[in-house]
């Protein structure tokens, strides 16, 4: 059972028209009854007793009466109407010819209410039958579509999308993302031209396995690549195939391939596939586990007795550590396309695409919001030009300028802004701190000029200082790295010169300074302890796994903390020397931050072009050119 996404059917529509459905009988019924009631509507003369009634006109006082059924109208001499009611059954003339009365002295006027009174007891009687067998019919069908669903748990959910829906994304509005493209146009010749390939011996590979960070692209990419190939595309979440039933798993996993084989050449495409795709024995149910099974299935559709041709399982995944090796060798995927983070050029041709259906004001630098926009993935460039064009349209703009572009991409990274009501201490303690950081950084050779200066609270920090890099570095060397700590440390050196105290603002500042220093020592080998690699838990597969005892000796972790704890205290000693050298420089910037709380990269620079501060001399020796590690 494939489902088209095309045209998707909600999930509780059947069970609320049936709702509806039975509230709706139930309302007219009793609006029925209701009506009825006022179909003989009470007559607003007075009412007088039977035996009164037999007594006036034995008196002679009753010039005419009229009979409906039970009810009696009466009429004096006098032109007064009363009321009256007979008992069911008894004939009015018969009682009065008994009580004596001279039927020509008074005109009698029996009218027929058999019909009326037939109509009321056949609706009376019978319509509350017809509701409870209505009733009684839409609760078995839904028993029933009940069943039917039991039955269906192995069906696949997959949905579908036809040729004409999914080619209407190619390859063209995928950018940032080259390297991953230019694998996948042969996977797209493969299924144009399969006989090509066969001719020489080569087969079409089962599977592609996308990974990447979040953001990246990847489901973008592969419905680009059903929209290249111009082939039906199933697409399923990796958790769309675990159900409280055990087997469902596999079940689905079945009818989804069987559906694809008759359609090939098609695409599947499983996203998030760690979720069913894990290390098998890490769970405590072994192997009837149902995660398991379904990973079997897959196992055996992908590559398995049966051959498996024209059908190509593409899967998105960003923990590729935590996937089965049986799942990712060779004959299953044999592809595995790697996307990151998109470089600088990656970056102005993903905005580019972004900006094709948005108002951007002439003379928006591209170099300069790319270089703005450092780290940033497909997503967070997609969500930093919906932003400013939010801003902009508040502002009641026609177009988006380019303070809207710089105001998104700061909310992106940081968060909106939170103003906050602060003592004046607390507001100078900001504006040290923050100065700190910044007269720290551009005081050091290898850290990349100040962007910003603000004291504008975001997110969870009260200011920040944002350093951006200039281009893209996909290497760190140990220079570099300590300028980093020695930045981060900046802040706190502040406090300690300025107010000779501490606060907690450095926390965050103190966790990265410490997590790069720890890395330096355990990972990366830029110690005097050598180049020694001792993780000590981390994350992934080996973050399930319990650490032997006695993996560390207690002497090493000893000596690994020492070594950490030198790094920051050097670091934190060659922040605080630059900043008792620029005492006056670190005034001047606190003291223009309290006034207008945002500075910009060009305006701190003038700040400091009095004095053309030397740069302090290294804590460690500088590392030769080949010395370098990547980060």
């Amino acid at each position: 059972m494939v489902r088209k996404a095309a045209r998707p059917v909600p999930a509780g529509k059947v069970p609320e028209l049936v709702k509806n459905s039975i509230l709706y009988l139930v309302v007219a019924f009793f609006g029925l009854l209701i009506f009825l009631s006022f179909l003989n509507p009470g007559k607003s003369e007075k009412t007088v007793p039977f035996s009164q009634a037999v007594k006036l006109a034995r008196d002679g006082q009753l010039a005419k009466v009229e009979v409906e059924g039970e009810m009696l109208t009466l009429t004096t001499k006098t032109g007064e109407k009363l009321s009256s009611r007979k008992e069911i059954g008894e004939s009015f003339e018969k009682t009065l010819r008994d009580s004596g009365v001279d039927l020509n002295s008074l005109e009698l006027d029996v009218k027929s209410s058999e019909m009326a009174t037939g109509m009321v007891d056949l609706l009376v009687n019978i319509l509350p039958v017809i509701l409870m067998i209505v009733f009684f019919y839409f609760i078995f069908r839904q028993a029933r579509g009940a069943g039917d669903s039991l039955f269906s748990f192995g069906k696949s959910r997959a949905k579908l999308f036809v040729k004409e829906v999914a080619a209407k994304i190619t390859f063209k509005d995928v950018a940032g993302v080259d390297t991953a493209k230019k694998e996948l146009q042969e996977v797209v010749e493969f299924l144009k031209e399969p006989e090509k390939f066969r001719k020489l011996g080569a087969r079409t590979p089962k599977g592609v396995l996308l990974v990447g960070p979040a953001g990246v692209g990847k489901t973008l990419l592969a419905r680009a690549l059903a929209g290249e190939a111009n082939v039906p595309f199933f697409s399923m979440a990796g958790s769309e195939f675990m159900e409280m039933l055990v087997g469902v798993g596999a079940s689905r996993v079945r009818d989804l391939f069987e559906t694809a084989k008759k359609n090939v050449p098609a695409i599947i495409f499983i996203d998030e596939i760690e979720s069913i795709g894990r290390q098998r024995g890490m769970g405590m149910s072994g192997g009837h586990d149902e995660r398991e099974q379904t990973l079997n299935q897959i196992l055996v559709e992908m590559d398995g007795f049966t051959p498996n041709l024209a059908v190509l399982v593409v899967a998105a995944t960003n923990r590729p550590d935590l996937l089965d090796p049986a799942l990712v060798r060779p004959g299953r995927f044999d592809r595995r396309v790697v996307l990151d983070l998109p470089d600088m050029e990656g970056r102005i041709d993903i905005l580019k695409i972004h900006m094709r259906n948005k108002p951007i004001a002439e003379g928006v630098n591209m170099d300069k919001l790319s270089r703005r926009t450092v780290g940033f993935s497909g997503a967070d460039l997609e969500n930093m030009l919906n932003e400013a064009a939010i801003l902009a349209a508040r502002e009641s703009k026609k177009v988006i300028e380019e303070p809207d572009l710089e105001e998104a991409a700061t909310k992106v990274k940081l968060g909106p802004e939170r103003r906050r009501l602060q003592s004046d201490r607390d507001k100078s303690m900001t504006a040290y701190h923050e100065a700190g950081h910044a007269i720290v950084a551009a005081s050091l050779p290898e850290m990349d000029p100040v962007h910003r200066i603000s004291i504008v609270a975001r997110g969870m920090a009260l200011g920040f200082t944002m350093i951006p890099p200039l281009t893209d570095r996909y290497n760190e060397t140990k220079t570099r790295l300590l300028e980093n700590i020695t930045a981060l440390l900046g802040g706190r050196a502040a406090e300690e010169l300025v107010f000779n105290e501490l606060t907690v603002g450095a926390g965050s500042d103190i966790a990265q300074a410490t997590d790069i220093a720890r890395k330096m020592v355990t990972e990366y080998g830029m110690s005097e302890l050598g180049p020694i690699f001792m993780p000590d838990g981390g994350s992934g597969f080996w973050a399930m796994v319990p650490t032997e005892e006695g993996s560390h000796s207690e002497n090493m972790a000893a000596q690994i903390d020492q070594e950490i704890k030198k790094i920051i205290d050097l670091c934190h000693a060659r922040a605080g020397n630059i900043l008792a050298d620029l005492r006056g420089k670190l005034d001047a910037v606190a003291k223009v931050l309290i006034e207008r709380e945002t500075l910009e990269g060009d305006e701190f620079l003038k700040l400091l072009e009095p004095e053309n501060p030397s740069v302090q001399p290294p804590i460690a020796p500088q590392p030769s050119a080949q010395s370098s590690v990547t980060a």
